[in-house]
């Protein structure tokens, strides 16, 4: 099969986000910098970190050495729960980017809400600011709630272009998907393999990859874009790079992307409205 170009979504503000990228987590500066040039070369053009992965300064180098010029790479980090606050969140900002040694940031995520803390519209407030300042292309956040949403919009008028959050097979989240497709917001999903072999073993996913000549994880990312939303699979083999760049040259049947995602939930991640992550 050869390799079909990557598609883009267009956000609410007009940027262009792949539908595919590479995940981050949990490799260090030296892996991630082998990873992020590796995959670029391949031809990824979204690269997603955050501070709270300690891999911001590895990735940064890694987009320097692929050699692939910066405004084709759309690159996404997030603000950990321990600088939410306006002011903690533009200091945060500056931090990251100078690891990072780029100009400005295509993306900037709130990691997590941390409702009990308190301070995700103070955090919204800072990142509108950076991105009206120019030093951030797109604002989002990660495993936010409608809730959560509606209280962006509400106090702020803005709302994100993204929510990462935690989907593979046994979390479909159709409810969240609803509510962002509702207010125009692209679903990004983290883990969006689960933990494997529970679901790349799974008989509805081996039988779709044996129907279409492709591998069990292909599949899986491949049900995702079909839903609407961007996956970004953590992978630093090159094999497994570019079988999970490669998800455009098959379609799978509503039957098979229903089927897939038919299980009995299950979360792995936290839960965000309890979950503290600093």
């Amino acid at each position: 099969m050869s390799q079909t170009p990557t598609p883009v979504h267009t956000l609410h503000d007009g940027r262009a986000l792949p539908a595919v990228g590479l995940g981050t987590w949990p490799l260090d500066d030296d892996a991630a910098e082998q990873a992020v040039a590796g995959a670029l070369g391949l031809g990824y053009r979204l690269v997603d970190t955050a501070l709270n992965y300690g891999n911001e300064t590895g990735t940064g180098r890694g987009i320097a050495r692929s050699g692939v010029p910066r405004e084709d790479v759309f690159v996404t980090t997030k603000v950990p729960g321990r600088h939410h606050g306006y002011e903690e969140t533009l200091a945060s900002f500056e931090e990251s980017r100078s690891r990072l040694g780029l100009e400005y940031v295509d993306l900037y995520l709130i990691h997590w809400p941390l409702p009990a803390v308190d301070k995700y519209v103070d955090t919204w407030k800072a990142m509108i600011t950076l991105r009206e300042d120019g030093l951030v292309r797109s604002i989002g956040v990660s495993n936010f709630t409608a809730e959560h949403l509606d209280r962006l919009e509400r106090e702020t008028g803005v709302l994100p272009v993204v929510n990462q959050i935690e989907m593979h097979p046994l979390l479909p989240q159709e409810e969240l998907r609803a509510a962002h497709a509702a207010k125009g917001i692209v679903t990004e999903s983290w883990s969006p393999l689960a933990r494997g072999r529970q679901v790349l073993e799974a008989p509805e996913v081996t039988a779709a990859a044996g129907a279409h000549g492709v591998t069990p994880g292909q599949v899986v990312l491949r049900w995702h874009t079909q839903l609407g939303a961007v996956p970004i699979p953590k992978s630093s083999d090159p094999a497994r790079q570019r079988q999970n760049l490669d998800l455009f040259g098959f379609e799978l049947t509503p039957e098979e992307v229903a089927a897939i995602g038919s299980r009995a939930p299950h979360r792995f991640g936290g839960d965000p409205e309890t979950h503290e992550e600093f």
